[in-house]
């Protein structure tokens, strides 16, 4: 092991360090954006230059650029929907359809949220299992239902303050590795002097690289678990930590996707994977493919957990009160681990990158009929406009997951 691995090392430890002392970790506002954010940086992360290489070559950055400031456009519609649509549900006030725009909304989210967190789980297992003797379809399986079921018991017991401490010691570690990332990637591209590369795309026509493109909207989703964090969190916390997730995750994702673009000329033929972007790190830094394989743990553990919180205040929600989060989170869980034993996981996370899209429009639909209603005409024309872009990506995109 070299100097250089030993300082990537120290960096990664002494962030993490940081960001678990007392002052953070149970700092109100730090536990409202580590949800959101923990869900944004979740599977994706790795993945995401490897696609984008594949996709638009060159333009890699541009078209991340594009990814997070739509990311951003449906953020700002859930967020003004947190502010003046929450208080308005249930009552005679509210503008006509908005019921049946929040329930089609909840119905949609619930079953993306099941099959997300079977797949955050289930790509944990394999991950964990992947050097071992042991590395089969069966006890993958099993080691995900394990994991699963300690989700349930710790939200069972703990409620959501117990699965937030799990959550938010996930996301320390994935993100002080993810900063001793990209200070690796900075300072080989310092001493390299070479800061771009010439990507080569797949072939393939236009209207194929839009429909790729918007696909990969939902490897940046999540930022909508704030939304229902509101039995524990006030409206405007979680408006404005959903607004900080959203911007840190957007500026990480963008110097990612910069930084990594002349590591990508070593990756493989095929078909990209997250494997593939933890391979070619070697040639950064020895040291970095082993701290990505925990990264990469960590971001299927706190991504899964998000998700699960993001369901439980779903479920209190659409249930009027009447179950409590503690309560839902069981049987989220029970459905997640029904569908890892009965789907090929993988092939079902389709339904739940199209669900997610379509909950997105629906948030746009619903921030437009109370724009309107509040005669916040401009706003009502952006959630339009979103609307249709967003109808778009549920009937044509490819998912990128």
């Amino acid at each position: 092991m070299g100097v250089f691995d030993i300082i990537l090392i120290l960096i990664a430890a002494g962030f993490a360090a940081l960001s678990m002392m007392p002052q953070i970790r149970e700092n109100q506002w730090w536990n409202a954006t580590v949800t959101p954010l923990a869900s944004i940086i979740g599977s994706g992360f790795l993945v995401i230059a490897p696609l984008l290489a594949a996709v638009v070559g060159s333009y890699a950055l541009a078209a991340m650029l594009a990814i997070v400031l739509l990311a951003y456009g449906v953020g700002h519609a859930i967020r003004y929907n947190i502010q003046f649509a929450e208080p308005l549900e249930g009552r005679s006030a509210s503008p006509h359809g908005l019921g049946l725009s929040t329930r089609l909304s909840g119905a949609s989210l619930s079953v993306a949220y099941v099959i997300s967190v079977a797949f955050y789980i289930r790509l944990l297992a394999s991950f964990a299992l992947s050097l071992t003797p042991i590395n089969n379809a069966f006890y993958e399986d099993l080691l995900a239902t394990a994991i699963l079921l300690a989700i349930a018991a710790i939200g069972y017991v703990r409620g959501l303050r117990g699965l937030e401490v799990v959550e938010t010691i996930s996301v320390s570690i994935k993100l002080s590795i993810i900063i001793a990332l990209l200070a690796g990637l900075f300072w080989h591209n310092l001493g390299t002097g070479i800061w771009t590369a010439n990507l080569v795309a797949d072939d393939v026509d236009t209207w194929t690289r839009l429909r790729m493109l918007g696909g990969m909207l939902l490897v940046v989703q999540g930022f909508e678990t704030s939304r229902y964090l509101g039995k524990t969190y006030p409206a405007d916390m979680r408006r404005k930590t959903m607004n900080y997730a959203q911007i840190s995750s957007a500026l990480i994702y963008l110097a990612f996707v910069a930084l990594v673009v002349p590591v990508l000329v070593y990756l493989p033929t095929g078909k990209p994977d997250e494997t593939a972007i933890i391979e070619i790190t070697g040639y950064v830094a020895p040291v970095l493919p082993y701290l990505l394989v925990l990264a990469a743990l960590m971001s299927q553990l706190s991504a899964g957990i998000a998700d699960t919180v993001g369901a439980g205040g779903l479920v209190v929600e659409e249930s009027g009160g009447r179950i409590i989060e503690r309560h839902a989170y069981p049987v989220l869980v029970a459905f997640s681990i029904a569908l890892i034993w009965a789907f090929d996981i993988f092939q079902v996370i389709s339904i739940a990158s199209r669900t997610f899209a379509f909950y997105y429009m629906m948030q746009a639909i619903i921030a437009s009929l109370v724009a309107r209603q509040n005669r916040h005409y401009g706003q009502m024309a952006f959630a339009l406009a979103l609307a249709v872009l967003l109808a778009l990506i549920v009937v044509f995109a490819l998912p990128a997951e």
